[in-house]
């Protein structure tokens, strides 16, 4: 999951970064509003983490365009404000939820989990590829109920992969999933990871399919073979 996180508190933005990327996630952090609709109009994410006070362009103001220009994106609203109209406010024009601040991170991850559900109804906690799991409560996966433990990159490949819902993925959406806006993306390197991801997923019945022109693809083996 790729977050963008909009908090003009340095101080507090990098602590919510470190914490979630130590998750695994890949965030990346704005303190403008202006700049953070700039780039959820150029980039792909999967989660906006809110501040309402923002410089330049209010956070109700960033998320009333998100809104409508038609961006589904999922919005957790973060603030200091605990006020009954205001969180009123930012739900009926469209946050997906409201937290106040000081954010407890345990609490954050239950609301972001349960906003992935919200996106694969029916699925309930599990995502399924053959004998492939992944538990969205916990973000791990296991193979025939024997945990497949994958550093960091390599679990954003697979759980990208796995949330297509038996789509492909191209590999620049691949790269903008595991690479922040302050590192070096490289086509390579996704290469190198799917091709690990390859071997350690050998003992499943699940493959990653490279379809040329178009990108990759995770799907059962057929039986028999590959």
């Amino acid at each position: 999951m790729k977050i963008l996180l909009v908090e003009d508190n340095l101080e507090l933005a990098q602590s919510l970064a470190e914490l979630l990327r130590q998750h695994a996630f890949v965030v990346d952090h704005v303190d403008r509003g202006d700049a953070a609709d700039q780039l959820l109009s150029q980039s792909h994410y999967d989660l906006l983490l809110l501040d309402l006070n923002l410089p330049q362009l209010s956070g109700k103001a960033l998320l009333r365009r998100l809104r409508e220009r038609g961006d589904s994106l999922p919005v957790i609203v973060l603030t200091a404000s605990d006020s009954l109209d205001q969180k009123v406010l930012c739900l009926e024009i469209g946050a997906d939820d409201y937290l106040v601040k000081p954010v407890e991170v345990r609490e954050l991850l239950a609301r972001m989990q349960a906003i992935a559900r919200r996106q694969m109804p029916g699925r309930e906690n599990q995502v399924r590829c053959g004998n492939l799991q992944l538990d969205l409560r916990t973000r791990l996966f296991s193979v025939a109920d024997e945990e497949l433990a994958l550093p960091p990159r390599e679990r954003s490949v697979l759980e990208a992969l796995m949330l297509q819902n038996g789509s492909a993925l191209p590999k620049q959406r691949l790269m903008d999933v595991i690479y922040g806006m302050d590192e070096e993306a490289s086509a390579d390197a996704v290469d190198l990871y799917v091709h690990r991801l390859r071997k350690k997923l050998q003992a499943s019945d699940t493959t990653i399919m490279t379809l040329r022109g178009v990108g990759y693809l995770l799907k059962q083996k057929l039986a028999g073979g590959d």
